[in-house]
């Protein structure tokens, strides 16, 4: 069975919004400043982007003020064909817990992920509709670590359930990932180095020591 070209179908509604003289709203969520550093570069000349920041996976609470504030910085300092905009949701990690309830234990990736994947762009599916916008999307597939088909599954279930279309992209595509990483660093944009919940915190904390018990060990041979 052949896989959907999200990139390309992406590039297709671009191409025809070009042709027609329309720049659309986008509502664009968010996970972050470097992850959505390339994608803004990438859609600010075809879009009129609001930035939606809402993620309440996030732990510690510290570290959504860091990230939301270096989300506005790149906003403030990335050159912009159309006005970027920013539009911030509730901080609710009580919403987080009680929908990954039973799942704590699941590997980074796994069905945890994908419920929290849902809980976001519904939310965003939301806030489009309230909003007038023409699309609504997530930054959350520039990623290596996330699964591009499931969110694009989601955010066709979101666009028919909000009546809001979905921009179907998969951002990591033409060395986006790349991208934002040097981005990040023309910016000096701060990058966590966990997706955000504290369960995924402590799978990368488990990780490093795993990998400082290995170099001792390859230093003792």
């Amino acid at each position: 069975m052949n896989r959907r070209n999200y990139q390309r179908e992406m590039e297709a509604i671009i191409k025809q919004n070009q042709e027609s003289g329309k720049i659309p709203r986008l509502l664009l969520h968010s996970c972050c400043a470097p992850c959505s550093s390339y994608v803004l570069e990438t859609l600010s000349s075809c879009f009129a982007i609001t930035v939606f920041y809402y993620n309440p996976n996030i732990y510690p609470p510290e570290e959504i003020f860091h990230r939301k504030e270096e989300q506005k910085r790149l906003i403030a300092q990335l050159p912009q064909e159309n006005p970027i905009a920013y539009l911030e949701g509730s901080y609710e990690p009580e919403a987080f817990y009680q929908a990954v309830k039973g799942h704590e234990k699941d590997k980074e990736g796994g069905e945890r992920c994908f419920i929290c994947y849902r809980l976001r762009l519904e939310e965003a599916a939301r806030q489009a509709k309230a909003g007038g916008y023409d699309y609504f999307t997530t930054t959350l597939s520039i990623s290596p670590l996330k699964n591009a088909d499931k969110l694009n599954e989601i955010g066709r279930e979101m666009e028919e359930k909000y009546g809001v279309s979905y921009l179907y992209s998969d951002f990591k595509k033409k060395n986006g990932y790349r991208r934002s990483t040097e981005l990040s660093r023309e910016y000096s944009l701060y990058r966590q180095d966990y997706c955000g919940c504290v369960f995924s915190l402590r799978e990368r904390e488990e990780q490093k020591k795993e990998m400082k018990e290995q170099v001792k060990a390859d230093k003792k041979r």
